[in-house]
């Protein structure tokens, strides 16, 4: 973290288990587990797709995400050319590298290591996404896809750009930290508000051994996706009782430990805890308010009836798409 403002170290480890007093009962139980699959988007991008159109509405709200990670320049700098986006929102997490943008309402700029851009695309929105790897050639990102309820498809498109050092980062105790992009953490809440499906978006490091233990709104969707090392996210460890898939990597006769470019999808349950492996684990948890509506898909465009797709694309072709320019 760049600024001291923004690291928040709690010596009271007990807080972070505690609601009113009250240690919550209720643990989610794994329902799924989902090996990334590498595919390629955009103008040749090689990245690796955790889940998408295969898997609504089992995730509602969030519809895709995709992991860009790669030390070849060629698997990337391609890039995103212009293209269209309505009824949804793109949140891009940049680890290393930077992702440059521009769009249809002239803003232009990078996301750099440890920021990123939250973008509801809304009524529309045309930009470009062009990713550069560090001095090392490395670039390594993701980008999430969350849906908009009917009432909010054709919303003002906006921005919220948020840098790295105003991302609230707490450094607990037995060496746990966690930033907070989006949700609430110990009373600290993260800089991205004012979101209609209520989200929460954790970047999340435990230590060999150690275990998070985490409140979850009840009927929320959640998972958990694993980026380094390896974890158990089920207290009861029994592998036969949640599916997997992908590639069949997990054997019942193990520990259950969740290796990393993979999807931990929650069943329900007001909580969740996690126990590092031997080698830590670093982890996104996602959580999100399900909207339960129709899903109409097509490319970029996600809206809720067909109908309405056959207009937005008539709409772009006709150039009649920005509704707010």
């Amino acid at each position: 973290m760049h600024g001291l403002s923004c690291q928040i170290r709690f010596i009271n480890f007990s807080l972070y288990f505690y609601w009113g007093g009250n240690i919550m009962a209720n643990l989610r139980r794994v329902r799924k587990v989902m090996r990334s699959m590498p595919t390629i988007e955009g103008a040749g991008v090689h990245l690796k797709r955790v889940f998408g159109f295969q898997n609504v509405p089992e995730l509602d709200p969030f519809l895709l995400l995709d992991d860009f990670h790669s030390e070849k320049p060629e698997e990337y700098i391609m890039g995103f050319p212009w293209h269209p986006h309505r009824g949804i929102e793109t949140i891009t997490y940049v680890l290393q590298g930077e992702v440059r943008h521009e769009d249809s309402l002239g803003n232009k700029g990078a996301i750099r290591p440890g920021e990123l851009q939250w973008m509801t695309a809304g009524s529309g929105i045309i930009h470009q996404e062009m990713p550069e790897g560090d001095e090392n050639g490395i670039l390594w990102g993701f980008q999430l896809w969350a849906n908009l309820p009917a009432s909010h498809k054709m919303m003002n498109p906006r921005y919220q750009e948020i840098k790295s050092n105003v991302v609230p980062e707490l450094f607990m105790e037995k060496g746990l930290k966690v930033r907070i992009i989006c949700g609430e953490v110990n009373g600290i809440e993260g800089p991205v508000r004012e979101i209609v499906t209520n989200p929460e978006y954790l970047d999340v490091t435990v230590p060999p051994a150690e275990k998070f233990f985490h409140l979850t709104v009840p009927g929320y969707t959640v998972f958990a996706y694993v980026i380094e090392g390896s974890g158990n996210f089920d207290r009861e460890k029994d592998p036969c009782t949640f599916e997997v898939e992908g590639k069949r990597y997990l054997d019942p006769a193990v520990d259950c430990m969740i290796e990393k470019e993979t999807l931990v999808l929650y069943g329900d349950g007001d909580s969740i805890e996690v126990t590092a492996g031997e080698r830590g684990v670093r982890f996104l948890l996602v959580a999100g308010k399900p909207i339960g509506e129709p899903v109409a898909w097509y490319g970029p465009i996600v809206m809720n009836t067909q109908a309405e797709l056959k207009t937005a694309f008539e709409e772009y072709r006709k150039g009649t798409f920005i509704k707010h320019p």
